[in-house]
C-alpha cells in the first residue's frame, strides 16, 4: 500500500518506492495561491510508510514536464539518493538559453522572455521531505507571464529531491522545442511562438 494513498493514486513503480498522485480534489495545499494538483513522492523502503521526498505542481504545469519528469524518476537506480548538485539544475537551463540571476546567480534562472523562472528557495508550508529541519531550501519554479501578474503554474521540490531530477524537469519545461497546443492559455499570447500547420 502506498503511504499517502489519500488521493487519486496514479502511479506506483513496480518496486513501490515511487508514486504519483492526483491531489487536486483532496487537498486544500496552494503553491503562491494556485491549487497543488500533483504530487510525487518517493520513499527509501517498499516497508518505510515515510516518504524520503516529494515534489509538488498547480494543475498547469506542461505535461510533457512531469511525463518527462516521471519517465527521469522511473530510470532513477536510487531516487532517494542525490549524486549531483545544485549546479547541475543550472547548467540544464543554461544549456537551454536560460539567463543566471545577476543576484543569486548559483541558486536562480530565468527564461529570456523572464516569464519563467527556477530557484532555490525556502521551503514552502507543507511541503513533506524527510528531513524536518525549518530552515532548507527546495527548488521553486514558476511561470509568471508578466511581473506582478497571477502565476500560470508552479512547482515545488522538497529539500531531498536529487537535483539530477529536477535538472530533467526545468530542461523539459525550458525546452525551445515545439509542442503541440489546440489552444493557448491567457497571458501566453506574445511569448509563445504560433505554428500552423495543415
Amino acid at each position: 500500500m502506498w503511504p499517502t494513498s489519500r488521493n487519486t493514486l496514479l502511479y506506483v513503480s513496480p518496486d513501490e518506492l515511487r508514486g504519483a498522485e492526483w491531489i487536486l480534489a483532496a487537498n486544500p495545499f496552494e503553491l503562491s495561491g494556485l491549487p497543488g494538483a500533483w504530487q510525487l513522492s518517493v520513499r527509501a523502503h517498499a516497508a518505510c510508510a515515510m516518504t524520503e521526498w516529494s515534489a509538488y505542481f498547480t494543475a498547469g504545469v506542461p505535461h510533457e514536464a512531469l511525463a518527462d519528469l516521471l519517465l527521469a524518476l522511473d530510470a532513477c537506480e536510487a531516487a532517494d539518493v542525490s549524486f549531483e548538485g545544485p549546479e547541475r539544475v543550472l547548467t540544464a537551463l543554461s544549456a537551454q538559453g536560460w539567463l543566471r540571476a545577476a543576484d543569486r546567480p548559483r541558486t536562480t534562472a530565468t527564461d529570456p522572455g523572464v516569464s519563467c523562472t527556477v530557484s532555490l528557495e525556502l521551503l514552502p508550508p507543507l511541503v513533506q521531505d524527510a528531513d524536518s529541519r525549518p530552515d532548507l531550501v527546495g527548488w521553486q519554479a514558476w511561470a509568471e507571464p508578466d511581473l506582478g501578474a497571477p502565476y500560470l503554474w508552479c512547482a515545488s521540490f522538497s529539500a531531498s529531491v536529487p537535483h539530477d531530477l529536477v535538472a530533467a524537469f526545468a530542461s523539459s519545461f525550458a525546452s525551445p522545442i515545439p509542442v503541440p497546443r489546440r489552444t493557448l492559455r491567457q497571458g501566453t499570447e506574445g511569448r509563445l511562438s504560433v505554428v500552423h500547420r495543415s
